[in-house]
């Protein structure tokens, strides 16, 4: 009985063991800490004073939107390069170590294997976000203090009433922390998660680390911009879209996200609301992913002979 249990698919002791040696296993890879240093130097660097907040587009509100943007475009890079070379290294890594025979011969199902190394992988990306954005809370929890005690001196020795300096006390709220910035952040981690989510199963294919870097990288263009070229092929075909041009497109459109719709980030950015239903297809919508590019790497590293 206890040897049928120790075989069974999905067992989450041993799932959360592979994923926190992955997660070692990562922290001790070069790589991390240059991501790492370089994430924080990009957000260390706001808290001085830089050039790019003494033009005319950083008065008022718009210093705060600079901030936010710029932390979250950090997060987004390295959120999207940490998630599909953390991926493409671990399966030739653990080749090459023979770790993976070690592994596989306990044994343990190979399901539980893939799963666990990307559950390691998304929960270093969780830990670095949070860390991220606790740099990023700061920073514009300081310069929306400072904002709004520049900007009400300013109203109120120009005597706005105090209807207007009402107004101006929300319209500076609106652009400092915000539960839909943090929305925006929870949309970088799972457009991560769909991303290494690709990155594994193209890392079954081959054991060249190069090569599933550089195709990842390659599949997340191709899903950033194919909901623009299917909209543009639409607009420009005489004969209109045909039924099987049109199934080709929804193909398309299934084994390739649209990471566009991701970009509910900038919308934070410009202070206005993210709605919870928002986050919540998304999270629908990469879970969807996740699972499918988890089953699919499931089949072809079934295959594998080690």
């Amino acid at each position: 009985m206890e040897e049928r249990t120790s075989n069974r698919w999905l067992q989450p002791r041993r799932v959360a063991v592979l994923a926190m040696n992955t997660f070692t296993q990562l922290v001790r890879m070069k790589v991390f800490y240059f991501l790492m240093v370089f994430a924080f130097i990009a957000l260390a660097s706001q808290f001085f004073d830089l050039p790019q907040y003494n033009g005319p587009e950083a008065v008022g509100t718009g210093e705060l939107q600079l901030l936010k943007g710029w932390c979250i475009g950090v997060m987004k890079l390295y959120s999207i390069v940490f998630a599909i070379t953390a991926t493409a290294l671990l399966l030739p890594k653990d080749v090459e170590d023979r770790t993976l025979y070690t592994i596989l011969a306990k044994p343990v199902p190979r399901i539980d294997y893939l799963v666990g190394k990307l559950a390691g992988v998304l929960l270093l990306i969780l830990v670095s976000l949070l860390f991220m954005d606790g740099i990023m809370s700061l920073l514009l929890e300081v310069r929306t203090r400072h904002v709004m005690a520049t900007q009400m001196d300013f109203a109120i020795s120009r005597g706005w009433t105090e209807e207007a300096l009402q107004s101006l006390r929300r319209d500076i709220s609106a652009q400092g922390l915000t539960w839909s910035l943090q929305g925006g952040v929870l949309a970088v981690f799972l457009q991560s998660a769909v991303i290494g989510a690709a990155s594994l199963l193209l890392s079954t294919f081959s054991t060249s680390t190069l090569f599933t870097t550089v195709v990842s990288f390659l599949v997340y263009l191709v899903g950033s911009f194919q909901a623009d070229a299917a909209e543009f092929y639409r607009a420009t075909s005489e004969a209109g879209t045909t039924g099987f041009a049109s199934l080709a497109l929804k193909l398309l459109s299934l084994v390739f996200p649209n990471y566009q719709l991701f970009n509910v980030t900038d919308v934070a950015i410009q202070g206005q609301a993210v709605g919870f239903q928002a986050i919540g297809s998304l999270a629908g919508l990469s879970l969807f992913y996740v699972v499918l590019y988890t089953l699919l790497s499931w089949i072809v590293f079934s295959d594998k002979e080690f």
